[in-house]
Order: C-alpha cells, then sequence, then structure tokens
C-alpha cells in the first residue's frame, strides 16, 4: 500500500530566483506542489502566510519557511519526515 502525500503549497513570484531553487529542489525530489503565485499582491501573503519574503513553503500542516528553511529541512531529513506524516 502506497502513502499519500501531503498537500505542498508554495507562494511565490514568477521572477525571485529563491523560488525557482525551490521548485528545483521539489522537482528534484519527485515532489508535486501546488503553485500560489502572488504576483506583486505582497498584502495576500502576507495575510496567508503572516511573511513578507516569497517563496514561503507548506508540506501539509508544516510551514517549512522560505528556501534556506526548505533546503536545511531536506539536509537534515526533516523535509522527509514531513512527507511522511
Amino acid at each position: 500500500m502506497s502513502q499519500v502525500q501531503p498537500e505542498i503549497l508554495i507562494y511565490l513570484t514568477q521572477t525571485c530566483p529563491f523560488c525557482n531553487m525551490a521548485r528545483r529542489l521539489l522537482d528534484g525530489k519527485g515532489l508535486r506542489y501546488e503553485v500560489i503565485d502572488i504576483g506583486g499582491d505582497w498584502e495576500l501573503l502576507e495575510h496567508k502566510t503572516g511573511r513578507k519574503t516569497v517563496p514561503q513553503v507548506y508540506v501539509g500542516s508544516h510551514h517549512v519557511g522560505g528556501f534556506d528553511d526548505l533546503s536545511a529541512a531536506d539536509a537534515s531529513g526533516q523535509l522527509d519526515q514531513y512527507l511522511t506524516e
């Protein structure tokens, strides 16, 4: 029996290099994710995430954070843990 991957959401803008790196990291792991492009609506981002920077990554009920946080979670194995919860 295969486990269902939790929903992954990424709040981003199309021109953000850190957003692109986050997408490449998730693509490299073969993960499916939903992209929410905030465009220039920074108020929407802050309202939805409580943060003022992109990307903002959520795995299931866990707020992972930005690219540096996502990369650190991947390196430490924490991301894989989130994916199995």
